[in-house]
C-alpha cells in the first residue's frame, strides 16, 4: 500500500493504524485510470475510497485502477475471499465484463454492478443539479445542459447508457434543453454544446477525473465557445459518494 492509501484509509475509518484490519469486512473500489500516467488517478481513486468509507465505516474500502500495471492483484491478493469489487464505470461493458474478471482470475471476489447503470443514479445527481441550480437561482426551465459522456467507436452500449441517464435526468428536473455528446462518436461534445447560452451547465458523464475530463472535455467546450460551467465528475458528488457506500454495504450485508 502507497503512505498516501494508508494515511486516506486511516483518516475514513476513523481509528488509529493499529487497528487490526480483520475487524472490519473488506470491498474493493476499482476505476480504468490513467495508463500514461498511473499514480494521479491511484491517489485520486484512494481519496473517493476515503469519501465512500467515511459513510460506511463498518467496511475497509481498498481502490486499484486497472491502468497500473499489477496493482490490482496485488491489492486482491491482500483481500480475504469473498471480497465484493466495486466498478467504477459509467457502463457494464468490455472493462466491466471481461477486462476486470480477467484480472481477478480465480480469487472468489463478486463484481457489483458498475455506477453507471444503477437505478438510483439519476436521483442522486439529480439531487445535485437540483442544489447547482438553486445556489445559481436559475430556473431549470431557462437552463441548458449538456452531458459529456465518453461513448465508443466499437459499441452503443455506452452511448445507450448515457442517452438513457439524460433521459431519466430530464424527467426529474426538466431542463429548456439537455444535450448528450461523446469523445470517441459523434456527435461530439463541442456539436452537443453548440449555440448554448449563458444559463447553461456541463455535466461530465464520467465516474472520475482523467485525462478525457482534464482534456478532451474543455477542449470540445472551448471549440463550441460554451459560455457555461463546468461540474464536477460523478464519483466527486457527494450524493452519489453516498450512494456508492450504501450499494457496498447492501453488497456486503447480504453476504454474511
Amino acid at each position: 500500500m502507497h503512505c498516501w492509501e494508508a494515511d486516506i484509509l486511516d483518516f475514513a475509518l476513523g481509528r488509529a493504524t493499529t487497528r487490526v484490519m480483520t475487524e472490519l469486512k473488506h470491498a474493493l473500489i476499482v476505476a480504468h485510470g490513467q495508463p500514461s500516467e498511473p499514480e494521479p488517478a491511484e491517489a485520486a481513486l484512494a481519496a473517493l475510497a476515503a469519501r465512500v468509507n467515511a459513510n460506511a465505516s463498518h467496511i475497509a474500502i481498498r481502490s486499484a485502477t486497472l491502468a497500473s500495471p499489477g496493482r490490482l492483484e496485488e491489492i486482491l491478493d491482500d483481500l480475504p475471499d469473498g471480497t465484493p469489487v466495486y466498478p467504477l464505470f459509467t457502463a457494464k461493458g468490455w472493462f466491466v465484463t471481461r477486462a476486470l474478471p480477467r484480472r481477478i482470475g480465480g480469487r472468489a471476489c463478486p463484481v457489483m454492478e458498475p455506477l453507471g447503470i444503477d437505478p438510483e443514479l439519476p436521483d442522486a445527481v439529480a439531487e445535485y443539479l437540483t442544489s447547482e441550480l438553486a445556489a445559481r437561482q436559475w430556473e431549470a426551465t431557462a437552463t441548458e445542459l449538456v452531458l459529456a459522456a465518453h461513448g465508443s467507436g466499437r459499441s452503443q452500449n455506452p452511448a445507450e447508457v448515457a442517452h438513457g441517464f439524460a433521459d431519466e435526468l430530464q424527467s426529474r428536473i426538466g431542463f429548456a434543453r439537455l444535450t448528450v455528446g461523446f469523445v470517441e462518436q459523434p456527435p461530439s461534445i463541442a456539436e452537443a454544446a453548440q449555440g448554448c447560452g449563458e444559463q447553461s451547465l456541463c455535466l461530465p458523464f464520467f465516474a472520475c477525473a482523467g485525462g478525457h475530463v482534464q482534456d478532451d472535455v474543455p477542449q470540445a467546450l472551448a471549440e463550441a465557445r460554451f459560455p457555461g460551467d463546468t461540474l464536477p465528475v460523478l464519483g466527486d458528488l457527494p450524493a452519489v459518494t453516498r450512494l456508492i457506500a450504501r450499494r457496498i454495504s447492501e453488497f456486503s450485508d447480504a453476504a454474511t
